[in-house]
């Protein structure tokens, strides 16, 4: 044979090679994993416990309000950098007293960056462990936490945010959205 023609022969059965040896490598991994536990799991109907119990503390899901502790200062309203808080403060000009008209948040706008919960100074609004927020209308995410006017919380003197109780499982979120399925 002629020098070039055995040269592009050999190099042709060594890419064969070359090919065979990769696919079977290739298809040596995958095959370990046909007899492997698989990591993924059907959600949300085969978990041992609920997600939102096994979510860390800090989580920052769907924002919560409980308008027993706001103070109306508005501090969550203007430290949100996208304006999905919308509060309204009202003052009774015969006795004085101010009350909160309306505390509206779009979650659908929401980007739980956690600057209005860190800022609260009453911790009256803050994270929930809930983020199923599915719906087929957008108007359902847009949550009102003021029915009625309430009255604002006066912090007494010498008082700790710390000692206001939460609910991370978001009682009042889950009341308050529409057309949500929650168990």
């Amino acid at each position: 044979m002629v020098p070039v023609l055995e040269a592009a022969v050999i190099s042709y059965i060594n890419n064969i090679y070359r090919m065979f040896s990769s696919i079977t490598e290739g298809m040596a991994v995958t095959a370990s994993y046909l007899f492997r536990r698989p990591a993924t799991i059907q959600y949300p109907n085969k978990l041992e416990t609920p997600l939102e119990e096994q979510l860390p503390d800090g989580y920052r899901g769907i924002l919560q309000v409980d308008t027993r502790f706001c103070i109306g200062c508005r501090i969550c309203e203007s430290t949100c950098p996208i304006n999905c808080i919308t509060i309204a403060v009202e003052k009774d000009a015969q006795t004085g007293e101010r009350f909160l008209t309306a505390f509206n948040i779009d979650i659908s706008k929401c980007m739980y960056c956690g600057l209005c919960s860190e800022n609260c100074s009453t911790s009256a609004i803050y994270h929930t462990k809930l983020f199923n927020a599915v719906t087929q209308d957008v108007e359902d995410l847009f949550i009102r936490f003021v029915d009625h006017p309430v009255v604002l919380y006066k912090l007494p003197r010498e008082s700790d945010s710390k000692d206001i109780p939460k609910d991370f499982y978001g009682a009042i979120v889950k009341q308050r959205m529409k057309g949500q399925a929650h168990e």
